[in-house]
C-alpha cells in the first residue's frame, strides 16, 4: 500500500526494514489479519483449481491409454474378471449352495451381473436380491434404487430387517445405499467353475 501511494520503486524487504520499529494501531492489525486471510483463501482456491485441472488431465490420459484394452474384452477374459470378483466379494460356502455376492458399490454389482449374462446367459429372472441396511434408512427407497441398478424386478427382492446394531445410530454417509446381496439361482456349477478358475490363476502367478 505504501509503495502504491508513494509511486516509488523499492523492494518490499527494504520497506519492511525501514518500518520495522513502527507500532501499528490495533485497527490496522485487524486489517492485516483480514488481508492475510483473504490472500490465503484466494491461494487455496487457486491451488484447488490447479489440482482439479491436473487430476482431470491425468484421468483423460488414463482413459486414452486404456481404452484399447477394454474396448473388446473376450468372453474368457470376462470370465476371469467374474472369478476374481467372486474371490474378493463373493460368499463362499463349503456346501456349494450357489453363487452369492454382496457389495455396496453399484459398479461392482453391475460388473457382476453383466459378466454373468455374458459368460453364463444368466438373466435378471435368475437373480434374487436382499438388501442389508441400517435402521435409519428407508428400505422401500433402497429397493427402488437397487432395482434400477440391477434391472431386477422388486418381486425378486427378499424381505429383510435392518441391522439391529445400528438402531439409534445415524448413518453418516449420505450416499450409502446399503449392501446389495445377489443370489444366483441354480448356480452351483457356476460357483464351482469360478472357484476352479481362481485356483488355476493362483497356480499360474
Amino acid at each position: 500500500e505504501i509503495l502504491n501511494i508513494l509511486k516509488v520503486d523499492l523492494s518490499k524487504s527494504t520497506m519492511s526494514y525501514w518500518a520495522r520499529n513502527i507500532k501499528l494501531p490495533n485497527f490496522y492489525k485487524d486489517k492485516i489479519k483480514k488481508l492475510n486471510s483473504e490472500s490465503v483463501s484466494k491461494a487455496q482456491l487457486a491451488a484447488l483449481k490447479t489440482n482439479r485441472l491436473k487430476h482431470k488431465k491425468l484421468i483423460d490420459n488414463f482413459l486414452k491409454i486404456n481404452k484399447k484394452i477394454t474396448s473388446n474384452l473376450s468372453k474368457n477374459f470376462k470370465k476371469i474378471i467374474l472369478a476374481i470378483l467372486y474371490l474378493g466379494e463373493g460368499t463362499k460356502y463349503k456346501s456349494h449352495s450357489g453363487l452369492i455376492l454382496g457389495s455396496s458399490d453399484p459398479n461392482i454389482i453391475k460388473i457382476f451381473i453383466n459378466t454373468l449374462k455374458e459368460c453364463y446367459k444368466i438373466t435378471t429372472n435368475d437373480l434374487k436380491i436382499r438388501i442389508s441396511y441400517r435402521a435409519d434408512q428407508d428400505i422401500d427407497l433402497l429397493e427402488i434404487f437397487w432395482s434400477k441398478i440391477t434391472g431386477v424386478s422388486l418381486d425378486n427382492f427378499y424381505k429383510t430387517k435392518p441391522d439391529p446394531r445400528t438402531i439409534g445410530k445415524k448413518t453418516m454417509k449420505s450416499d450409502y445405499k446399503g449392501v446389495c446381496v445377489i443370489y444366483v439361482l441354480k448356480s452351483t456349477n457356476i460357483q464351482l467353475e469360478l472357484e476352479t478358475i481362481n485356483d488355476l490363476i493362483v497356480q499360474s502367478i
